[in-house]
């Protein structure tokens, strides 16, 4: 046989690869990802100042019940001080609840929308102007690369069926209960299978040299693109961590309930 086809599988670690075509679709979901994030975000802000709003609507109903009762009750004196003051300190509290709730709602959620908006963009026939712009880039920078590869990979495929019909045509030719006619047609096809082996190869090997050729250049612009992509989502993530240490101030009532 005058050439031989290497079948090793490709492990799913290169099949996984950023490299591979239609790999960048990740790197672009992100972009999406990052605006339903921020939808998230804010709904569970909403949640919590929905729950703060309503300890602090209970902390003031309890304490203006039982401020009444005490009052209108028999009991007198520094005992019935100190129990008010359990009603003066749930005032307090009440108050610093709805605080909470407030800072949440008016904004840390209204931060966040901003942001938002500021960041992404809708566009009239659907989806954000940024997740557009990063599917155009890497689709621009993968084409012609794509275009080899799937060059490389038809020329692949013809070397590999060819190395096939030769060693089955050699196959035929080592019959010997063939006549000498039979055996003068089989060597003959034996010998045209081998031309057409060292075709494909010949084919096959520059389709190879080609795209190894135009590997850099592909590499270089989706390297581009996908730092633009990067950069947005370091963005996203810079500010939501700054909004959180702003959500954490917000939470935390160990300083004020020092006054309470």
């Amino acid at each position: 046989m005058s050439g031989s086809y290497d079948e090793s599988a490709v492990s799913d670690e290169a099949m996984d690869s950023f490299w591979e075509v239609g790999n960048y679709k990740r790197a672009v979901k992100r972009i999406d990802d990052g605006h339903r994030l921020c939808n998230d975000l804010m709904s569970c802000l909403q949640e919590r100042a929905k729950l703060e709003k309503s300890y602090s609507q209970q902390l003031t109903e309890w304490s203006k019940r039982w401020r009444q009762l005490i009052e209108k009750g028999p009991q007198y004196g520094s005992v019935e001080r100190a129990w008010l003051a359990m009603m003066t300190e749930a005032d307090k509290v009440s108050e610093l609840h709805q605080e909470v709730k407030n800072g949440l709602m008016n904004e840390d959620i209204e931060k966040v929308k901003n942001w938002q908006k500021d960041s992404y963009h809708r566009q009239i026939i659907g989806g954000f102007k940024e997740t557009k712009e990063a599917e155009e880039g890497f689709k621009k920078a993968q084409k012609p690369w794509a275009k080899k590869l799937k060059e490389m990979e038809t020329a692949k495929k013809t070397y590999h069926m060819a190395c096939k019909e030769e060693k089955l045509a050699a196959a035929r030719e080592a019959d010997a209960s063939a006549t000498p006619d039979q055996q003068k047609k089989l060597h003959e096809k034996t010998e045209k299978c081998k031309q057409d082996v060292q075709k494909a190869k010949e084919k096959y090997e520059k389709s190879l040299d080609e795209l190894s050729k135009c590997t850099p250049q592909y590499m270089e612009s989706m390297d581009l693109v996908f730092d633009q992509c990067q950069q947005h989502e370091v963005k996203r993530l810079t500010f939501l961590k700054e909004v959180l240490l702003d959500i954490k101030r917000h939470l935390n009532l160990t300083e004020n309930q020092k006054s309470v």
